[in-house]
């Protein structure tokens, strides 16, 4: 409802109306996930830039704050790969995100996980030198962007543009240009001297000086030393810098300054806009001179050394970093997605390692018999089993054995209580892998949680695109995820996200029997099931012991209405809280919930039977308002996806046999 406007009149006349402010609540994005894991490389240890450390080079100063853990914002699955690598390292992450994107998600957050130690001489982050430059006495080093292996094959190359550059009034210690032509401070001059030498000078000053014979001025630029002799020629000297790390990503960089004081300073310019590599903590010097004036590009560098997959070091414990509630500042782990005001579901795929999933098999001898009879020969040696190059070992649990399943179940009720904390995002949970159905009933009566859902059992993919000639697990949740997303997407957050065929999932690690179902659903499991038509996710219900939050789709419901509120309510913060205020404030979130009454999110045949909204002088009293608050009591009946249809089989008089619904 709008309000009257207020326009100042005065002599007859047509007067303008202004425009009044658009006020209505809109649904939220309700379908960003969030998966936290180990890839081969990725974003971390990122440098914090606040008040006490803005600079122009927000990277290199060693003792800068760094986050260890950040979320970064993914599309595609091409993106992940892209910024996180494909399937090369030990963990599951990938193969999460990429379920994710084939049900049909299409946006997530990523996390990568690593060892919380850091040391800044040996953290596991390549190194190399590329030519052609030096910063003082000093090499030109780059440090790779994250730690891993692959900085290992990055090389970089420097080279060097001129452009002519017109002048004035040269001296030998300066010169000016016009007053169009851009010459800022940092600037790198390459002169050619009346006597046919070539020296390279910095502009460490530029002062605007009028014209005493006509309009206008000139840019009058000073030079950081004497020269030797006067000017012939001068020409502008920038940077161009290219990486290559190996592996089909590419960055070349250009037009940079070669002075901390230029706009474009290489450092700064590497800070902000490459993925590749992070200038050395040498850089803060300055400046970099080119290695000879005639600016003879050397090629590329040698390959980065030092590189280090640090995977056997991550434990746990590194999904958990310090944070609680109320801090501005995110944490690390998991805690690095609390201020994500988009999220609403997060999967942990890599938070441990299943043993059984990874115990190595034993080759198979292979059989020297044929169709004919011949000559007995001695066997070839048999073949040695190969050693695994690397693993998640400090993320080893084995959920079969009793004291390493309570560690799987402490670390999974640390992601249900940060759900419970925050009351934003459902956290998705897996039964652990190889448990019975007593150990999953007992594994299940461990939470209860209406910001948790737990799914069983694990599924089996298979990636063309991975080396391993295998089916390989994936946690249920990761798909879960998607189908949630693609459920979201397609029919809105009070259809319930499930009774959908699992995209590219091969098979099951546990068949699970209808007796079995039986005994889990109401215990709120989510199960997967093998039918002609593929593997089918069969529910979607939250680990809460209250009837009224057992349906998935009730708590988002909830969640989405909550989160529109916050997000999209502000305005009303410093109105006049009158009469006029609570009509327009009630109008609004009716109108809101007459939406989602009309598409069936709610119970009841009627807007009376199926919410409320108040925010009157019943609940606004006078002292409520002296107090300067407005309060807003709202009341809904969430309706409950379905789940049973109950049919009679019934015999007749006559003796046929009829089928009804019940």
């Amino acid at each position: 409802m709008a309000l009257p406007l207020r326009i100042p009149t005065g002599a007859p006349g047509i007067y303008k109306l202004p425009d009044s402010p658009l006020r209505a609540l809109t649904g939220v994005r309700m379908d960003v996930c969030a998966f936290v894991g180990v890839a081969p490389r990725g974003p971390v240890r990122v440098p914090v830039v606040n008040e006490k450390w803005l600079d122009d080079v927000p990277c290199v100063e060693p003792a800068r704050p760094r986050r260890r853990t950040v979320a970064v914002a993914i599309e595609s699955f091409d993106d992940y790969r892209r910024i996180f690598g494909g399937f090369e390292g030990p963990g599951l992450l990938p193969y999460a995100v990429a379920a994710f994107f084939e049900q049909g998600g299409r946006r997530t957050y990523v996390a990568r996980i690593v060892t919380e130690s850091f040391d800044a001489t040996k953290n596991g982050d390549a190194k190399g030198v590329v030519p052609g430059a030096k910063m003082l006495a000093t090499e030109l080093t780059l440090h790779a962007r994250n730690e891993g292996t692959w900085g290992n094959r990055l090389q970089g190359s420097l080279a060097f543009t001129v452009t002519p550059l017109f002048f004035e009034e040269p001296t030998l210690s300066g010169l000016s240009v016009d007053q169009n032509v851009k010459l800022p401070v940092g600037t790198l001059l390459r002169l050619t001297l009346t006597d046919t030498q070539r020296v390279l000078r910095f502009v460490v000053s530029v002062d605007r000086v009028n014209r005493e014979t006509s309009s206008g001025f000139v840019w009058q630029a000073a030079f950081d030393q004497i020269l030797p002799a006067e000017i012939d020629t001068v020409e502008v000297v920038e940077g161009v810098l290219e990486i290559d790390d190996g592996d089909g990503r590419k960055e070349r960089h250009e037009q940079l300054g070669l002075s901390a004081s230029h706009p474009r300073w290489m450092a700064t310019v590497l800070c902000y806009e490459s993925e590749l590599v992070y200038p050395d903590a040498s850089w803060s010097s300055g400046f970099m001179m080119p290695e000879t004036p005639d600016l003879i590009a050397a090629g590329n560098g040698n390959s980065f050394e030092g590189g280090l997959d640090r995977y056997a070091d991550i434990s746990p414990d590194d999904f958990f970093g310090k944070w609680t509630l109320g801090d501005e500042e995110p944490g690390d782990g998991v805690h690095s997605l609390v201020n994500l005001s988009d999220l609403s579901i997060v999967a942990v795929p890599d938070l441990y390692s299943p043993a059984q999933f990874l115990e190595d098999k034993e080759v198979v001898d292979e059989s020297l018999a044929g169709p004919e009879f011949e000559t007995c020969v001695d066997p070839p040696e048999k073949a040695k089993q190969t050693e695994r190059l690397y693993d998640l070992a400090g993320l080893r649990l084995d959920p079969r054995v009793p004291s390493e399943r309570e560690k799987i179940i402490g670390y999974q009720k640390q992601l249900v209580e940060l759900a419970d904390i925050l009351r934003s995002f459902i956290v998705l949970i897996d039964v652990p892998p190889g448990l019975n159905q007593h150990q999953i009933l007992a594994w299940r009566a461990r939470f209860d949680s209406a910001f948790a859902a737990a799914y069983h059992p694990w599924l089996k993919v298979s990636r063309r695109d991975d080396s391993r000639d295998a089916l390989l697990p994936v946690q249920p949740s990761a798909v879960a995820a998607g189908v949630i997303a693609r459920q979201e997407l397609a029919f809105g957050v009070p259809h319930g996200p499930a009774n959908v065929i699992a995209a590219e999932v091969i098979s099951l690690n546990d068949v699970v029997s209808p007796a079995r179902h039986d005994e889990l659903h109401p215990q709120g499991i989510n199960v997967y099931l093998r039918e002609h038509a593929g593997i089918r996710l069969t529910a979607a219900r939250t680990l809460s012991r209250l009837p009224e939050f057992r349906q998935l789709s009730v708590r988002r419901l909830l969640t989405m209405i909550k989160r529109a509120l916050e997000q999209q309510m502000q305005w009303v913060v410093f109105e006049p809280n009158n009469s006029s205020l609570r009509l327009e404030v009630r109008f609004m979130i009716q109108n809101y919930l007459r939406q989602l009454f009309r598409i069936g999110a709610f119970r009841g045949a009627t807007e009376n039977e199926a919410f409320f909204v108040v925010c009157d002088d019943t609940n606004n009293s006078r002292a409520t308002m002296d107090e300067g608050k407005l309060i807003v009591d709202i009341g809904v009946a969430p309706a409950e996806p379905l789940e049973f249809i109950v049919l009679r089989l019934a015999r007749d008089a006559d003796g046929t046999l009829t089928l009804k619904e019940k």
